[in-house]
């Protein structure tokens, strides 16, 4: 989906169907993953202080503020001497053995019922003081801990439960629910698009920090949503389009990369659908990758990728950068569609265009056409797990 989603009127209690993995799955149960993943990212800490977790900027969402080196340190030195730590740990180890043996008891007692996420089963869990290592094993448990939403026996349910925080140039705050449409067969919400490319930014890698700049979809979809026939005067709000009516996420656009950096990806969504903005600003060249189309599928969506093309240079120049056209020609800004191999699903629209932000080499664009092997169902599917 594009936007963000209503309250749910009810929900009932399910386990995600694990996707397709070239890896081998051990299964276990959600509570289990849930217990190897807490003892992965946190230890006891004093409540008095807070840590940061996740190397790219992901902290526990409860966590409201972040901690200097002396404070760190200082927790460092109290949970050495603290009880409580050991305890916790041994804790932790007692119980997940606990539920791996009661598993396997259930297994060998009802041979004849099958797990969903499938494989062999497993006599017995990493303990906590092994398990920093990020395997495709522990992947998989906590993609089947963290998609999985609960009800509880009032009716309420966990899937409005803040998840994580990534910490870009301000908060970006992930639920339950965006966590929980990454299962299989199911449409990507605009968030998680949107912490891919702020992550992405975060990389320490040449090709994100220099060369190319994907622009979180936030303010464009919305954009898109309030203009849906790319009407430069919405219909909705009788307004013409500027940046300073969407304060709450002009913060998560990197002024710095956006004026600089050669290439602009922009991630779209409209209708349910995304496709992919490739923006060359040195030599002026604007390119669309559409998992299903190889041109634009009708003359409304031509329409609309001229307004896309002129809320893009608007944004750029807010800024403090070059629009991509001056004057009554930033209204005119076309950009040629681009055959390549997509999507084979009515669905994974979102996972194709967040695999393009990663591997997409612009400058192989030639001729209209980007040569590429596409992917088996399979590896698109295992892509949610990652």
């Amino acid at each position: 989906m594009c936007s963000t989603p209503e309250p749910a009127q009810k929900l009932e209690e399910s386990t995600p169907t694990l996707p397709p993995a070239p890896t081998k799955i051990y299964p276990a149960t959600e509570e289990a993953a849930a217990l190897l993943m807490m003892a992965q990212t946190t230890s006891y800490v004093p409540k008095k202080d807070q840590m940061p977790s996740f190397s790219l900027g992901l902290t526990d969402s409860s966590q409201e503020e972040v901690s200097t080196q002396e404070g760190a340190s200082t927790q460092e030195a109290e949970r050495a001497k603290s009880p409580e730590a050991t305890n916790l740990l041994e804790q932790l180890d007692n119980l997940v053995q606990k539920i791996a043996r009661n598993s396997a008891k259930e297994e060998s007692k009802s041979p004849q019922i099958q797990r969903e996420i499938g494989g062999e089963s497993s006599g017995r869990f990493e303990t906590p003081a092994g398990i920093n290592e990020n395997t495709d094993d522990m992947k998989q448990k906590c993609y089947i801990w963290g998609t999985r939403v609960k009800t509880y026996a009032n009716g309420t349910t966990n899937e409005y439960e803040n998840m994580c925080t990534l910490m870009a140039q301000d908060k970006y705050i992930l639920t339950k629910i965006h966590i929980a449409l990454l299962q299989a067969a199911t449409f990507i919400e605009a968030e998680i698009v949107s912490a891919m490319c702020l992550i992405l930014n975060q990389t320490n890698d040449k090709r994100f920090q220099e060369q190319v700049y994907c622009l979180p979809p936030d303010i464009v979809n919305m954009t898109v949503s309030k203009h849906p026939k790319g009407e430069f005067i919405s219909p909705k709000t009788n307004k013409e389009f500027r940046v300073e009516d969407y304060s709450s996420f002009i913060p998560f656009i990197d002024a710095k990369k956006l004026t600089s950096h050669p290439y602009i990806f922009v991630p779209v969504c409209y209708a349910d659908h995304w496709w992919l903005w490739v923006i060359d600003t040195r030599k002026w060249r604007y390119h669309i990758l559409d998992p299903l189309h190889k041109k634009a599928p009708s003359e409304e969506r031509k329409q609309l990728n001229k307004f896309t093309g002129y809320v893009i240079s608007r944004m750029r120049a807010y800024v403090g950068g070059e629009p991509l056209k001056k004057g009554e020609k930033e209204k005119e800004i076309k950009a040629s569609y681009v055959k390549i191999s997509g999507q084979k699903s009515t669905y994974d629209c979102a996972i194709y265009v967040m695999k393009w932000l990663e591997l997409i080499e612009p400058e192989n664009i030639k001729k209209g056409k980007y040569e590429r092997d596409n992917w088996k169902q399979d590896e698109v599917d295992h892509y949610r797990v990652e």
